[in-house]
């Protein structure tokens, strides 16, 4: 038995930071260095948030590394493993690194659906299975019914988390109940937010327990197909899930007569074209199909008319990823996390001017200010906060009167602060909300499918608009004309896009008013980040 595991982090960050080469080169030293027999160096998933670099850590020391170039590899290599020296230099403290450790229990994490990111090789089902993957396939398929599946989720109040919240066991049961000859299981990982990446990072850390929350979804609701639809340029997610399926299949966890139950459930991937409209659920289905990705008009909806006209479940990847620990312990205990309107824990994105960006997961309810300078470390160079946004690009703009606002899926009702996909932006003084409201209705027009005139036009106008006043032209008037943009767009449009501009628009618009109004009649923008143009005086010739 080896005395020593070396593992590196290579989810997508990580490898923009080098990862595989570090990877690669740590090899060669432990064979240059006849370390074979004592060492072992393994791949995984994303550690948490930190500040910079590719995290590696060694075991049984439980000494984490931050790793920024290969001489930094040769010096963990001669030093920790060859001399058993701690690299003092390029240690992450403990307070800097958010991981889950039984004795940090107040600053640490708590990890549901990350249980296994970091902690094992995601390219390897014996690691997942000795962490009780699969475990609660069998209990299904050996113990329980497909209602009493069903009435387990529905019990836990699960509710989706891509965005909307809908009650997880509620959609199951729908599509349950309607009789027909074929039926699927559909994952949304066309991840396409600014700022979302906890899809992604679940996917390359741990695919098998989305692969074994689907077979229980199919199981349940009497479903015999699935389809993971992943955003094509996610190439380690596509990789990862790939090499998960061909392993649950030889394994007999995907296929014919699943651990001898008599039920079949076969997976295949899609790849999206990178579609940000493919997120919106019917959109995801005419994609599958072979069509272009434009959204359907409902009703019907999916549960009853799903792919190929069809009943189907549609879960995102962080919805599927909580199925396993449910059902593995009971609905009571998911309930002890998070708020009775809202159970369990939520999956944040950290992004922005903060010093430690990355992903957490913490119970719902957590505040905008614990996410921000708990998990986050407070912002770059100790610069003021000015704005966040929540939820995503689709979600609100607040100011620091909002920080203290617990996150669930009623503080939009009541606090105005979504909790959307579980974006975290956080903007020093430094930013100006005009520039931050045209950036956004950019990315909307852009990804308008344009089959709706609301959308089409009303994302068009709106990028007009702000870019008028970006230059020092605006007109007090603008802002009541962005307003019923944003009040059209949301009554008149055909799907979630459009319905959902309104609510990032009009979150800035009345929270950042007066910054809008700076831009009126003044020489330069109050934040020094537009580039005010004077309009040219026409010369008559």
């Amino acid at each position: 038995m080896k005395p020593m595991l070396v593992l590196v982090s290579v989810d997508s960050n990580s490898v923009l930071l080098g990862a595989r080469q570090f990877v690669n080169y740590l090899r060669e030293l432990v064979e240059k260095y006849n370390l074979k027999d004592t060492v072992d160096v393994l791949e995984t998933g994303s550690m948490g948030v930190y500040t910079q670099g590719v995290v590696m850590a060694v075991f049984p020391d439980d000494v984490y590394y931050s790793v920024n170039t290969v001489s930094d590899v040769e010096k963990i290599a001669m030093e920790h493993l060859l001399k058993g020296r701690v690299v003092l230099s390029l240690e992450i403290p403990r307070e800097k690194l958010k991981l889950v450790v039984e004795k940090e229990k107040v600053s640490a994490e708590t990890r549901i659906v990350l249980r296994n990111v970091g902690l094992i090789d995601p390219k390897n089902i014996d690691e997942y299975i000795a962490r009780d993957g699969y475990f609660a396939l069998h209990r299904v398929l050996k113990e329980m019914k497909p209602n009493q599946v069903i009435d387990w989720v529905k019990e836990s109040g699960l509710r989706g988390r891509g965005g909307a919240g809908f009650p997880t066991g509620l959609k199951w049961d729908l599509t349950a109940k309607v009789q027909a000859d074929q039926k699927y299981v559909v994952c949304n990982a066309d991840e396409g937010e600014p700022g979302t990446f906890k899809d992604r990072l679940i996917m390359e850390g741990d695919p098998h327990s989305v692969i074994e929350a689907m077979v229980i979804c199919g199981y349940a609701v009497g479903a015999t197909k699935g389809y993971i639809y992943i955003r094509g340029e996610y190439y380690g997610s596509v990789e990862n899930i790939q090499k998960a399926i061909k392993d649950a299949y030889e394994y007999g966890f995907l296929g014919k007569d699943i651990m001898g139950s008599g039920f079949d459930f076969d997976l295949v991937v899609r790849l999206g074209a990178g579609a940000y409209i493919c997120g919106e659920e019917t959109a995801l289905l005419e994609s599958i199909e072979g069509k272009s990705g434009r959204p359907r008009l409902k009703p019907p909806y999916p549960p009853t008319n799903g792919l190929f006209g069809k009943p189907t479940v549609i879960n995102n990847v962080e919805t599927f990823a909580n199925i396993p620990p449910i059902i593995q312990n009971d609905p009571g205990w998911f309930k002890s996390f998070g708020t009775p309107s809202s159970p369990g824990t939520k999956v944040f994105s950290l992004v922005g001017n903060v010093v430690r960006r990355g992903i957490v997961e913490v119970p719902m309810g957590v505040t905008v200010r614990d996410l921000i300078y708990r998990f986050g470390g407070g912002l770059v160079g100790g610069k003021q906060l000015y704005m966040v946004q929540t939820g995503g690009t689709a979600g609100t703009f607040v100011g620091v009167d909002k920080l203290d606002v617990a996150l669930d899926y009623d503080s939009f009702k009541n606090h105005g602060v979504s909790i959307g996909s579980g974006v975290i932006l956080a903007m020093s003084e430094d930013t100006c909300p005009v520039d931050v409201a045209l950036n956004t209705m950019m990315f909307f027009e852009h990804e308008s499918c344009g089959k709706c005139t609301p959308c089409r036009e009303g994302t068009r106008l709106s990028v007009q608009i702000l870019e008028r006043m970006s230059k020092g032209q605006g007109k007090e008037e603008d802002l009541e004309t962005l307003r019923k943009i944003a009040i059209i767009t949301q009554e008149a449009s055909l799907c979630g896009l459009g319905q959902s501009i309104n609510v990032p628009l009009l979150s800035i618009l009345n929270n950042f008013e007066h910054d809008f109004l700076s831009h009126v009649g003044v020489e330069k923008c109050p934040h020094g980040v537009c580039n005010f143009v004077k309009p040219q005086k026409k010369v008559r010739i």
